[in-house]
């Protein structure tokens, strides 16, 4: 992809802080906003700092931000050249950014095969493996038999994980302890997954109970770039909801986060990355292992802003107009410290979040 002529129109395809963020970096860069809404958001803040906005319809989000025609009917009447998706409803939405594609329309994100190949998180697995980056022991076939799927569990031994293969966001996930409660526990993450995602299957994770969750941020270009921008510790969570995010990840020795920011790298080399993207990992001591990779700008990227002096949305949109990169590896310089907590509201008596 060589260079692209300068984004001009950009369609915000979100709400909230998310959308005011990208407003801000694309004033700050000459470029007209074009806000979407709900009947909810009507005089929310994204509206009031767009240069203009457009009524999407109804509050339910599938009637508004997650309707694909509808975005993309007023993104061509609106003249928008590109579309920015943020994070949550279609950023990870491999049909809409094809459909971006298709219609010439800059998806502010990676291509429809990245999001897709990273979305399927037995095929990801296949890939990292096949790629050289650590995954963990664990099954991520397709036969699906009960049969198949008890002997592959005592092969991976115990603890360990039964997660939704089109999982995330700690959704259709159980942690079992012995062989005897196992086919209890997948009939409950196979119901929890079909209603969640579709899609029943799943995959097998050996459990490490003293692990860190330890994120990297990666960024890719379209001439070949790619690096790390540091990582994230992640840790800290309830109901496999992240709640603290702290940047760089504390007590890590410098040998060891290049290996786990090069892992990084390669994870998003093997699928032809582009823009900003997050590879997750389970540290265990000096050994770690891929979990998944987000496939877009993750709500805790503000940590590794601070740390790295960077306007990540400033380098997707850069990306998106084919440029290169701003940094090249050696470049990226971390000084002090950042850490972002999330509020989560719950009525704990009563199991409801």
């Amino acid at each position: 992809m060589t260079h692209q002529a300068p984004i001009q129109r950009l369609l915000i395809a979100n709400r909230g802080e998310i959308a005011v963020r990208i407003i801000k970096t694309a004033r700050r860069l000459g470029i007209h906003t074009i806000a979407l809404y709900s009947d909810a958001d009507a005089h929310a803040m994204h509206v009031r700092e767009a240069d203009e906005a457009w009524h999407l319809g109804p509050a339910p989000a599938r009637e508004s931000y997650l309707d694909t025609g509808k975005v993309l009917r007023i993104a061509k009447e609106a003249g928008a050249d590109a579309v920015h998706p943020g994070y949550g409803f279609l950023s990870e939405n491999s049909d809409f950014a094809t459909a971006c594609e298709q219609r010439s329309l800059r998806f502010v994100g990676p291509s429809g095969a990245a999001i897709l190949a990273m979305g399927d998180k037995s095929g990801a697995k296949a890939l990292m493996e096949a790629a050289g980056v650590p995954v963990l022991p664990g099954y991520h076939g397709a036969d699906q038999c009960l049969a198949v799927l008890r002997d592959q569990a005592r092969l991976t031994g115990f603890p360990l994980l039964i997660k939704a293969a089109s999982g995330g966001g700690g959704k259709g996930m159980r942690r079992v302890e012995q062989i005897e409660d196992f086919d209890e526990a997948l009939a409950a993450v196979k119901r929890e997954a079909l209603a969640a995602f579709g899609d029943d299957q799943v995959l097998l994770e050996r459990y490490l109970p003293r692990a860190r969750h330890v994120e990297v941020q990666v960024f890719a270009d379209t001439q070949g770039n790619a690096i790390y921008l540091g990582d994230r510790d992640c840790s800290l969570q309830r109901r496999h909801q992240k709640v603290i995010e702290e940047a760089p990840a504390p007590n890590i020795a410098p040998a060891l986060r290049r290996a786990m920011g090069e892992a990084a790298v390669a994870a998003a080399r093997a699928i032809k990355y582009r823009g900003a993207g997050t590879v997750e990992f389970l540290l265990c001591g000096e050994a770690f292992f891929f979990m998944e990779m987000n496939t877009r700008l993750q709500v805790e990227h503000p940590v590794t802003e601070a740390v790295t002096g960077q306007d990540l949305v400033a380098w997707q949109l850069a990306v998106a107009e084919g440029r290169p990169l701003p940094l090249s590896q050696e470049e990226v310089v971390l000084r002090g410290h950042a850490v972002e907590a999330r509020l989560y509201a719950e009525d704990v008596a009563a199991q409801h979040h």
